[in-house]
């Protein structure tokens, strides 16, 4: 991938698509805190890696909508349950993107002499570190009917599981719809990918979910998402990002 610029970022904060927002992205980062175990009869340090943790810190700009919701509404509420975030670099079908499960710890004002109000935002991991991976969506990418969508390339079939975050955008129209992930080894005969199915959609948006597979299941090669139905749906919204372990025996 060639070196590129942060334009044309997104960001979703449980179902809530704030990109048009955020002033900027303070803080996308986390992994496994290092834990000491320097022997005294070692002359420099032995770490091993720990709970793995993570967190996403931006800034906000003031923007209140208080019939539909806009920014401030959904930051200033300051929920205790979990919050799913999803940072997107770029939105085109494959780029890069971060997820994490988190508790949002603030709604912070900071007002500037020249009259700039903005509120700066930190969410930290819940249960989670943070994860990133590949949208399956080009950003967000919005289904009429059951649609089976492009495929990407991920390289190589691998054996260690993985995990999926998905964001459902207000309005969803009709009776019910599945987002599912499916895999291929050749990226033309794909096949739903057992236990790799996000919860039945029936009304509700917005709303987010993380869904897991063990680390011992197998992802094959190209992976893409498809819509389903049984009963029907004239609109749905929504963006998904799937990460694909690298490593056996980590647990997520």
């Amino acid at each position: 991938m060639a070196k590129a610029s942060g334009l044309g970022d997104n960001l979703y904060i449980q179902g809530f698509n704030a990109s048009g927002d955020i002033q900027q992205l303070g803080s996308i980062g986390g992994g496994p805190a290092l834990l000491n175990f320097t022997g005294i009869d070692k002359s420099a340090y032995e770490r091993q890696g720990g709970a793995r943790s993570g967190a996403v810190e931006f800034t906000a700009f003031f923007n209140h909508v208080a019939v539909t919701g806009g920014t401030h509404e959904k930051l200033a509420a300051l929920p205790r349950t979990d919050v799913i975030l999803t940072y997107c670099r770029g939105t085109t079908l494959g780029d890069p993107a971060a997820s994490v499960v988190a508790k949002q710890v603030n709604y912070d004002p900071s007002r500037g002499d020249d009259g700039m109000l903005t509120f700066g935002v930190s969410a930290q991991s819940n249960g989670f570190g943070i994860e990133w991976g590949q949208q399956l969506t080009a950003g967000i990418r919005t289904d009429t009917a059951a649609t089976n969508g492009t495929g990407i390339d991920t390289t190589a079939s691998l054996s260690f599981g993985g995990q999926a975050y998905l964001q459902v955008f207000s309005p969803f129209t009709g009776t019910d719809v599945t987002v599912k992930i499916q895999d291929s080894a050749d990226n033309v005969t794909f096949a739903d990918v057992a236990g790799f199915s996000f919860t039945q959609i029936t009304g509700g948006a917005p709303l987010a979910e993380r869904i897991a597979l063990s680390n011992t299941a197998t992802l094959r090669r190209y992976l893409r998402v498809a819509t389903v139905t049984t009963g029907g749906f004239s609109a749905l919204s929504f963006a998904v990002n799937v990460i694909k372990n690298e490593a056996a025996g980590v647990v997520f």
